[in-house]
């Protein structure tokens, strides 16, 4: 479905990548476009929260992987409280679970890291003018309904994953990221004390005993950041 925006100007972007790299290899490519303008950047899924709160752009260009929040929850967060501003994943991964995730979470865009600048400048445009467009490696699967006809399946392997609540699910992130109570309270703006119950909370419904077993779950389902 289109989305009518305002295109008058150049479009408006914050990119967010825990790669320093990544993000000064996308600012040098898109500010060299007349149309596009990067406005900032972000280290983590929280960061672009802040930014774009704080920069009110047109367009953020996102992965999916990154330390203590992740890109699908950062996703939803931004739709949440700026439903306006369009989102465009790039990542590395093409599996199902991600793609499914990300789009679930609000997502209007979706390339990969393998896809050439040309498909990047496409993906920008093509979503800052209210359409959604896909990476041609995964279009034909989701546009055939693959990653809808595996949902159900996906979600029954996910069940104990969707018992936490969105705070626990982020508490069990930077768990297994070796930040401490103390870290994470501060992080969250939160007390230590409702860290504490939310962990508690966490590995009561996961059935998991320890740090170790925490970083292992978050391992063995792909949520750190590589």
């Amino acid at each position: 479905m289109s989305v009518a925006v305002d295109i008058s100007g150049p479009c408006r972007i914050v990119i967010a990548d825990d790669h320093a790299i990544i993000r000064d290899g996308l600012t040098a490519i898109l500010n060299n476009e007349a149309d596009l303008e990067i406005v900032g950047t972000a280290n983590d899924g929280k960061a672009a929260v802040d930014a774009v709160d704080r920069l009110d752009p047109h367009l953020v260009v996102i992965d999916l992987s990154m330390p203590r929040t992740d890109g699908a929850q950062a996703i939803s967060a931004i739709k949440n409280r700026h439903p306006k501003v369009r989102v465009v994943v790039l990542t590395y991964h093409k599996e199902d679970a991600h793609i499914h995730a990300a789009l679930k979470a609000g997502a209007d865009g979706y390339i990969l890291k393998d896809d050439g600048r040309d498909e990047l400048l496409a993906a920008v445009r093509n979503v800052y003018s209210g359409r959604s467009y896909l990476s041609p490696a995964i279009c034909d699967r989701v546009m055939s309904g693959y990653v809808r006809s595996h949902a159900d399946e996906e979600d029954r392997g996910n069940a104990a994953w969707e018992q936490l609540s969105a705070r626990e699910q982020q508490v069990l992130k930077l768990v297994a990221e070796g930040y401490k109570t103390r870290e994470i309270a501060n992080y969250l703006s939160l007390s230590e004390k409702t860290i504490e119950k939310h962990r508690a909370n966490m590995m009561r419904k996961l059935d998991l005993h320890g740090v170790s077993a925490v970083t292992t779950y978050a391992i063995e389902n792909g949520l750190l950041s590589q």
